[in-house]
């Protein structure tokens, strides 16, 4: 527990920039002891603002499930293809923000203030914590519960391990007690009780399906208090009236949530984290185009609807079907979701190739499946507009389908619930509604072999599309307990041979794939398609030749990023083992479920 231990006894104090609904500016100012602090409302406030730090919810960890892969260091797949052991972790084991949340909670009562105001702040404290610990638990499962300071001497610094059930509940005490006092109006990028709750709803579907999916746990008979907990949360939340889906009565209202540079008053957005133009929000999204390490999967494209409502799996050959294939007649959110054939890129730079203005032609890389995501891509030439994207941090569709998952699995799913949950959804873009009738997607099946209920499927199914990217997939395959996705090996478009292939839509040839052992000719030698246009050549092989682009056929098949992810063992790669440092530290702490 070296981290609690070098932490010093003085606070780090930080200000605030800009008008005061901008509260997630902050840098630190100076240091100040406890014998002049904690004094007044203003204290307490100033020291709460620190511990906000809303990242940008665009999935950069998308890489670690199976919605996406990377051409960097990811930690399941490593944990998958490498015999790890606790020596090869050094991350997560750190403490030092649970001692500012503690310190402050020693303190805070020092002020005087009414009791309904250190109440807030204690509720907004206790939030803080409440988050810290599912974020330590969900990546180690069992952890020591440290609710005080601890001094250098102090005997619980070198306590073992406390039970998931006995943190889990210390938790949704801290989150009740929030929910109960913590203020129900706040400027914006603050705590407020609608975010208490909602954070409280998602944390409740995590612990109750986990424990539902994860027998070796032995909880699975206090999972349906979990799940009837994100569902009360969520349907109060629903109940309050003051969120709504944004509909414009344009299919494409879903994906400009995703690049708008003013959110403010938006009727979907519980929490948002407003740009500061050059500072926050600023370049992070253009990383993840799917041209820098990583890119999304077949998996997530085959995973949406057909236009009409019925699988994507029951067209005949779907497998093989070409990338242009693949995107007609789909659900609108998949075109808001990637680039699809025929659309115009107007921003082009380090991360995103082409001529802007004009039709974006895939570019192919070995190790990217070829797949652009443009969820989050800002694509405006305009460098104001690129620095000054709002990001929704919490969105009232998460809510919804809280309450339709939390719901299905308590066997209370009804039409009416699906009617204000998952049909809101696909109302905004113009889908046809989920009926209690649905039947059975063989896809869907294959994927989480333990459901028979065809709806909870379907939900799940929202659940991927309409959060795709801001990230959730990962967590949701745990607490699935389908770590066996996992192993899903990283595809993109597929290629029925070599040669000349379309990739705008137009029937017009972009492409031309080669064998690996042909070269490819000088650009003053390269064919011309009717449009004028020299086609963009690649050598085509199969993985771990010299091609640029791997195919699983070798000339034919979709496109390879990898061709093995490992092997997910089951319990042990749902968790992390404490980094091995920190337990000759203290020899109290223990590796569970085999790692060592």
């Amino acid at each position: 527990m070296k981290k609690l231990i070098l932490i010093p006894l003085l606070i780090t104090v930080f200000v605030l920039h800009g008008c005061d609904d901008n509260l997630l500016d902050v840098e630190p100012k100076t240091e100040i002891g406890r014998e002049n602090f904690f004094n007044s409302a203003a204290d307490l406030q100033m020291y709460l603002n620190s511990m906000i730090n809303w990242k940008n919810v665009m999935d950069m960890n998308h890489e670690q499930s199976d919605d996406a892969t990377t051409t960097g260091s990811s930690e399941i797949r490593n944990m998958m293809v490498f015999d790890q052991t606790s020596r090869d972790f050094t991350s997560g084991w750190d403490w030092s923000e649970l001692r500012n949340i503690n310190y402050f909670l020693e303190n805070f009562e020092k002020a005087d203030i009414p009791q309904e105001a250190l109440n807030h702040y204690e509720g907004v404290a206790r939030f803080h914590r409440a988050k810290f610990y599912m974020n330590k638990i969900q990546r180690f499962g069992d952890v020591p519960w440290y609710d005080k300071v601890l001094g250098t001497d102090d005997e619980d610094l070198y306590k073992g391990r406390d039970s998931r059930e006995y943190v889990i509940d210390k938790v949704f005490e801290d989150l009740e007690f929030a929910v109960e006092h913590v203020r129900s109006n706040s400027t914006v990028g603050a705590v407020n009780k609608d975010v208490v709750r909602t954070f409280m709803a998602r944390y409740a579907l995590f612990e109750g399906t986990f424990r539902k999916y994860h027998d070796y746990l032995g909880l699975n008979a206090s999972a349906t208090r979990f799940l009837q907990i994100a569902r009360n949360q969520a349907k109060y939340i629903i109940d309050s009236g003051k969120y709504s889906i944004y509909k414009t009565g344009s299919a494409d209202a879903y994906g400009s949530l995703f690049n708008s540079t003013n959110l403010q008053g938006n009727p979907e957005v519980i929490l948002l984290n407003r740009s500061i133009s050059g500072n926050r929000n600023s370049g992070w999204w253009a990383a993840g185009f799917g041209q820098y390490e990583q890119s999304h999967t077949k998996a997530i494209v085959q995973t949406y609807l057909m236009r009409d409502g019925s699988f994507y799996s029951s067209q005949p050959n779907y497998k093989e079907n070409s990338f242009v294939e693949e995107f007609k007649d789909r659900d609108p959110r998949l075109s808001q979701s990637f680039a699809y054939p025929g659309w115009v890129i107007n921003n082009t730079g380090t991360y995103a190739q082409g001529e802007a203005g004009s039709e974006y032609i895939q570019e192919l890389n070995r190790n990217f499946t070829g797949y652009h995501t443009i969820k989050w891509f800002v694509n405006s030439s305009d460098a104001t507009v690129q620095e000054s994207v709002d990001v929704p941090v919490l969105r009232y569709a998460e809510i919804l389908l809280i309450y339709a998952e939390a719901s299905a699995e308590l066997g209370e799913i009804s039409q009416g619930i699906l009617d204000i949950t998952v049909n809101e959804l696909r109302d905004r873009v113009n889908m046809p509604p989920l009926t209690m009738g649905v039947g059975r997607d063989q896809m869907l099946a294959e994927r989480y072999p333990t459901v028979n209920d065809n709806v909870l499927l379907e939900i799940r199914r929202e659940r991927r599309i309409e959060l795709f990217n801001e990230d959730f997939r990962y967590l949701d395959v745990v607490r699935y307990g389908a770590g066996e996705l996992f192993e899903t090996v990283p595809k993109g478009p597929y290629f029925d041979g070599l040669g000349n292939h379309d990739l705008t839509g137009d029937g017009v040839p972009d492409i031309k794939l080669i064998g690996v052992d042909e070269t490819i000719p000088s650009p003053d030698n390269r064919e011309v398609n009717e449009l004028g246009k020299k086609l963009t050549y690649y050598r085509a092989g199969p993985y771990g030749s010299d091609a640029s682009v791997f195919l699983e056929n070798g000339t034919s098949g979709a496109i390879l990023a990898r061709e093995d992810n490992g092997t997910f063992i089951s319990p042990k790669h749902y968790y992390r083992p404490i980094p091995y440092d920190e337990v000759q530290l203290n020899t109290n702490l223990t590796q569970i479920f085999g790692w060592e």
